[in-house]
């Protein structure tokens, strides 16, 4: 099914998951979707396996927890989800040397703390890693709290070609 993208989030500049000067990271970007989701793409490497020609498990685990911890932003761009805990289960092998969606939502939150979910979708559209989580809220300022660095490693930057619509 297709989604209209309403927004791209911003990135970092050395974060491990979505840090465009971080050369070993993944690179992902998000996407805030209509449906109340939001979608990392990423672009899995040879230099993220752990056994040949498969990405690692804390690969996946770290874009899953960032993707989930994300989307609780879609409702407050200045809110942002702090790990509590973190249950993964692997059911495919992800590759590497390919692109991937990542898909986080939240399911229940209160004042606090939100919980959410999320899944990696391969490029064959099979789910190869689940995720549910649970977050503290904190806002930006109170996670990164010089300000320098916070212009400094928050980066919003354009596609080279413009998604209007992503299909999960």
């Amino acid at each position: 099914m297709k989604y209209k993208v309403l927004k791209k989030q911003n990135i970092s500049s050395n974060c491990l998951v979505c840090g465009i000067e971080n050369d070993l990271g993944l690179k992902a970007n998000f996407y805030e979707l209509e449906n109340n989701e939001l979608v990392a793409i990423c672009d899995t490497k040879e230099w993220h396996q752990s056994y040949p020609g498969r990405m690692h498990g804390g690969m996946s685990a770290a874009i899953l927890d960032e993707t989930i911890g994300r989307a609780i932003s879609l409702s407050n761009d200045e809110i942002w989800g702090v790990t509590v805990s973190l249950d993964i289960k692997y059911k495919k092998p992800v590759p590497t040397d390919c692109t991937i969606k990542v898909v986080g939502r939240i399911i229940k939150e209160n004042r606090k703390l939100f919980e959410g979910t999320g899944e990696i979708i391969l490029p064959n559209g099979e789910i190869a890693v689940t995720a549910t989580g649970k977050y503290m809220k904190m806002p930006v300022n109170k996670i990164i709290e010089n300000e320098n660095l916070l212009e400094k490693e928050w980066i919003s930057v354009k596609d080279e070609e413009e998604l209007n619509y992503i299909e999960l």
